[in-house]
C-alpha cells in the first residue's frame, strides 16, 4: 500500500464549507414529554401509517442496495429528536460494524485500537462535503494487548500463515536497518519539587512509598537506569555510584548556567545501585520536611535534566506543586477570577513563554520523554507547562487541589495512578507512520507528538494510555477502489531493549451513495474528532467561535440529511437512527470545562480538561462527554457476567435526566475520572446498610469517599460492578457517595446528568465551521 502524498498545502476539508439561513423545522418549539419507547412513539394508532410511508420511501431511496444488511436500512431510520426520547441503547455504544464480507470483517482492527469517523468511505471529496460530516481517524496504537505474536523463523512458510497475513494487528521484531544507533536502555529520571509548597501538599512521601514498592516493576531489563533530581531555588543532584556506603548529595546554586556536576554517577544501575536507591527514597521525606524555600527553579531543572538524559534519551517523570518564579522559564500568574465567567471569552489558553516548548522539541530529538505531575492547590499555568509534555509525546496529570490531609480523594487517585504510571509498558525512540490507500491524504494530526514530516510522528516515550486523532481529505476520486486500506505503523524500543515496529490495519468499503455515507457514520467517534478539532480552534480563534462551530456541525449535518436522503415531511430535528445520539453528544460536549462558558471554571482546570481531550481514548472521552448512568438498588442477575467466579451485575443505562433519579433508589454515574453515588432520601435502608455499611440514610456522613468491603451479597455485587467498570479504563477514578440532600456537591453531580438531557434546549447558531 503505498505512503500517502505530500500533504503540506492541504486545505482543510471545512474550510470551504458555506452555511445555508436556518430551516423552518429548526424554529419549532419544545414538543411534548413522554416517556414512551421508541416502538411505542412508532407503532401507535396516530403514527402507524406515517411509519409505514417512511419505511416505502427510505426502501425507495436506497434504490438497487439490496445488498445492504438490515442493520443498516435500521441506522438510516428517521428519528425526530424533538419526539422520541428513549435513545439511549440498554448497554454502552458499540462501534458500528462496517459493510464487508466476514472474511474481512474477521481480520480487521479493532475498532478499540483502530477507528474511523465513516465505516463507509465517500468516493468523493464533493460527496464527503455534501455528507457535512468529518473525514478522521482515532487511534490507541500502544494499547495493552494480549499479543497474539507468532514467532517467525527465518522460513515464512507459505503466505496465508503469515502473522501478517492473519492478523490486523501484528509485531514484528526490527532489523538493524530501522537502527541509528544500538537500542537504548530504559532510562528513567524523576525530577522532584521540595519547595515548602510541595512539603506542605506532602505528595513526596507517598511518591517515595510508591516507587520503592514498584521498583521491581518498572519496565526493564538489567540494563535500566534511574536517577533523581529535585530542586526548589536550586538544585540538587543524587550520586547513586555503586560501592558508596550512601546517597551523597550535590548541589548546583547556579540556575543560571546549570552544569551536570557528575556524568558517571547520577545515572546509574538499577541492578547495581539499588540499596543505595532505596536509601535515599527512604531519607528525601525527611531531607526536606524543614524546608522554608518557597521558590521554584523548573525551568533549570528541566535544562538540567536534559543535559543528564541526553546521552542515552529516555523518560523524566517531573512533580510540580506551583507556579515556577526563578530562572529560565519562570512565569506570572494570568489567572484573574473575576474574568472566568466572562462573555469576551476566555483569555491565556495558550503558552505564556515558548521556553518549554522549544525545550520539548531539544528532548524530543535526543529521544527524552517528559511527563509532568501537577500538583497543586493554585494556578499553575498548565497552559505553558503542559507543552514540555505535548512536544516531547510526554503524560499530563493534574490533581488540583491536592493535599495529603485535606484531599484524601485526591490523594487516593494519585497513589492508584501513580502505581499504574511506574509499571504501565513503554517504548522509547519511537516514531509511527501513518500510510492510506492512494487518492487520501492526512492534513492534521491530535495528540503529544512532534511532527518529523507530513505523516510520521515523532514519540520520544509511547504508553498504553495515549491516542492520537487524524483529519483527512480525499485528494482523487477512488471510483478505481472498492476498498480503502489505513495502516499504522508503530517503530519503538521495547523496555528490554528490542527494536519492535507495531502494525495496524484497518480496511473500509467505499461508497458513491450519500445513503451509504450516512449508515456508516460512527457517533462516537465523530463527536471525539470534533472535539480535538474544536480545542484547537478555541486556542487558535476564540472559545465562542469553537462552540459555534460545534453547534454548526449538528446545524449542518441534520440540514444535509433532511434534504439528500430522508423524505419524511414532518417539522422537527430530524436525523438518521446511526445519528440519533449526534446531537446530544455535543450539548453534553458544550457543557465540558474544556469548552463551557458562563460558569467559574479554573482556568488550569480547563486547560487540563483540553489535554485530556488531545490524549485520552475515545471510550474514556465519551464517559467524560456522555457519563453512563445506571440504578444500583435494583439490579439483577439478568444478563449479568460471570468473570473467575464472580458475578458481574450488568445494569442498564439510564438517559441522563432528573426524571430518571427517584427519592427510593441509588443511582450510579460514571463520568470517567469520578463515580457519583447518589443515594435517594427514601432509599432502602436495606441497601445502605448492606452497601454502605452503615444503619440509614441519615447516618451517612459528609464527603464519604469510597464503598467498604461488606460480606453482604448486595455488597459484594455493588462492589463487582464499580471494580469491573474500573477495570476497564487506565486510570482510577475517585468515587463519590453523596446524599440526595447534599447540595453542594449534588449540584456537580446534577449539572452533569442534567445538563445534555433536553434536544428542545438545543440552540441553534450559524457561524463559521472548525477549521
Amino acid at each position: 500500500m503505498p505512503p500517502s502524498n505530500d500533504m503540506s498545502n492541504q486545505a482543510p476539508p471545512y474550510s470551504s464549507y458555506g452555511y445555508p439561513s436556518m430551516q423552518p423545522a429548526y424554529r419549532q418549539g419544545p414538543a411534548s414529554h413522554t416517556d414512551s419507547s421508541p416502538s411505542q412513539d412508532l407503532y401507535s394508532q396516530s403514527n402507524y401509517q406515517q411509519y409505514s410511508q417512511v419505511n416505502n420511501r427510505l426502501s425507495a431511496a436506497l434504490g438497487g442496495l439490496s445488498g445492504v444488511p438490515e442493520l443498516e436500512v435500521e441506522s438510516l431510520r428517521p428519528v425526530n429528536l424533538l419526539q422520541e426520547r428513549t435513545l439511549l441503547p440498554p448497554r454502552p455504544l458499540e462501534a458500528p460494524e462496517p459493510n464487508l464480507t466476514p472474511d474481512l470483517k474477521k481480520v480487521n482492527c479493532s475498532p478499540q485500537t483502530f477507528r474511523c469517523t465513516l465505516t463507509s468511505i465517500p468516493q468523493t471529496q464533493a460527496l464527503l462535503n455534501k455528507a457535512r460530516l468529518p473525514l478522521g481517524l482515532l487511534l490507541h496504537p500502544f494499547r495493552d494487548l494480549q499479543f497474539m505474536y507468532n514467532p517467525v523463523s527465518r522460513s515464512y512458510g507459505e503466505p496465508h500463515r503469515r502473522p501478517e497475513v492473519q492478523n490486523s494487528t501484528v509485531e514484528f521484531i526490527a532489523s538493524s536497518d530501522y537502527m541509528l544507533r544500538p537500542p537504548q536502555p530504559a532510562a528513567y529520571l524523576f525530577v522532584l519539587d521540595v519547595s515548602h509548597n510541595a512539603v506542605e501538599a506532602g505528595y513526596l512521601k507517598y511518591f517515595c512509598e510508591s516507587l520503592l514498592e514498584n521498583l521491581d516493576r518498572l519496565p526493564g531489563d538489567t540494563r535500566t537506569r534511574v536517577g533523581f533530581l529535585t530542586f526548589d531555588s536550586t538544585i540538587h543532584f543524587y550520586n547513586l555510584q555503586e560501592g558508596l556506603s550512601q546517597p551523597q548529595m550535590l548541589v548546583v546554586s547556579d540556575i543560571d548556567d546549570v552544569f551536570i556536576p557528575s556524568h558517571d554517577s547520577l545515572m546509574v544501575n538499577l541492578k547495581e545501585s539499588k540499596e543505595l536507591v532505596q536509601d535515599l527514597l527512604n531519607s528525601l521525606p525527611a531531607m526536606f520536611s524543614q524546608t522554608r524555600e518557597t521558590h521554584s527553579a523548573l525551568g533549570p531543572a528541566l535544562q538540567a535534566a536534559f543535559k543528564l538524559m541526553s546521552p542515552t534519551g529516555g523518560r523524566v517523570t517531573v512533580f510540580q506543586t506551583q507556579l515556577p518564579t526563578l530562572g529560565a522559564g519562570l512565569l506570572q500568574s494570568r489567572e484573574d477570577p473575576n474574568q472566568r465567567s466572562s462573555t469576551k471569552g476566555v483569555q491565556h489558553l495558550g503558552p505564556a513563554t515558548d521556553f518549554y516548548k522549544k525545550l520539548a522539541l531539544d528532548c524530543s530529538g535526543q529521544q527524552i520523554g517528559v511527563d509532568l505531575f501537577l500538583l497543586s492547590s493554585q494556578y499553575a499555568d498548565l497552559s505553558s507547562l503542559a507543552c514540555i509534555s505535548k512536544y516531547s509525546a510526554g503524560s499530563i496529570f493534574y490533581y488540583p487541589s491536592f493535599h495529603y490531609i485535606h484531599n484524601p480523594a485526591q490523594l487516593e487517585k494519585f497513589q492508584k495512578d501513580l502505581e499504574r504510571y511506574l509499571s504501565r509498558k513503554i517504548g522509547f525512540e519511537a516514531v509511527m507512520r501513518i500510510r492510506c490507500t492512494k487518492g487520501l491524504s492526512i492534513h492534521t494530526f491530535h495528540g503529544n507528538f512532534f511532527v518529523r514530516s507530513t505523516d510520521l510522528l515523532s514519540l520520544a516515550n509511547v504508553n498504553p494510555d495515549s491516542a492520537f486523532a487524524v483529519q483527512m481529505s480525499i485528494e482523487d476520486s477512488l471510483a478505481d477502489s472498492s476498498l480503502a486500506c489505513f495502516q499504522a505503523a508503530l517503530l519503538y524500543t521495547s523496555s528490554k531493549g528490542k527494536r519492535r515496529i507495531r502494525v495496524h490495519t484497518l480496511c473500509l468499503p467505499v461508497v458513491n451513495q450519500l445513503s451509504d455515507v450516512y449508515a456508516g457514520a460512527d457517533v462516537q467517534a465523530i463527536t471525539c474528532l470534533l472535539a480535538n478539532m474544536a480545542i484547537d480552534r478555541s486556542i487558535s480563534s476564540s472559545l465562542s467561535d469553537a462552540r459555534d462551530a460545534l453547534i454548526n456541525a449538528v446545524v449542518d449535518f441534520v440540514n444535509s440529511y433532511k434534504s439528500n436522503v430522508s423524505s419524511l415531511q414532518q417539522s422537527g430535528l430530524v436525523c438518521p437512527s446511526a445519528m440519533r445520539l449526534f446531537p446530544l453528544y455535543i450539548h453534553a460536549l458544550l457543557k465540558q470545562k474544556a469548552l463551557r462558558t458562563g460558569t467559574s471554571t479554573r482556568l488550569d482546570e480547563r486547560v487540563f480538561a483540553m489535554c485530556e481531550f488531545k490524549t485520552q481514548p475515545l471510550q474514556q472521552l465519551m464517559r467524560m462527554v456522555h457519563p453512563d448512568l445506571y440504578r444500583l438498588d435494583n439490579m439483577s442477575d439478568q444478563g449479568a457476567l460471570h468473570l473467575n467466579d464472580t458475578v458481574v451485575p450488568q445494569p442498564h443505562l439510564l438517559h441522563l435526566s432528573a426524571e430518571r433519579l427517584s427519592r427510593d433508589g441509588a443511582f450510579l454515574m460514571d463520568c470517567g475520572n469520578v463515580f457519583y453515588l447518589w443515594i435517594g432520601k427514601c432509599c432502602s435502608d436495606m441497601f445502605i446498610r448492606d452497601v454502605l455499611g452503615i444503619p440509614n440514610y441519615a447516618s451517612i456522613p459528609p464527603n464519604m469517599t469510597h464503598i467498604p468491603e461488606l460480606e453482604t451479597t448486595l455488597s459484594e455485587r455493588v462492589r463487582a460492578f464499580v471494580d469491573w467498570l474500573q477495570d476497564n479504563r487506565a486510570f482510577s477514578s475517585t468515587i463519590h457517595i453523596i446524599k440526595m440532600s447534599s447540595q453542594s456537591i449534588l449540584i456537580k453531580a446534577y449539572q452533569q446528568i442534567t445538563n445534555m438531557a433536553q434536544f428542545s434546549q438545543f440552540t441553534i447558531l450559524k457561524t463559521t465551521p472548525i477549521q
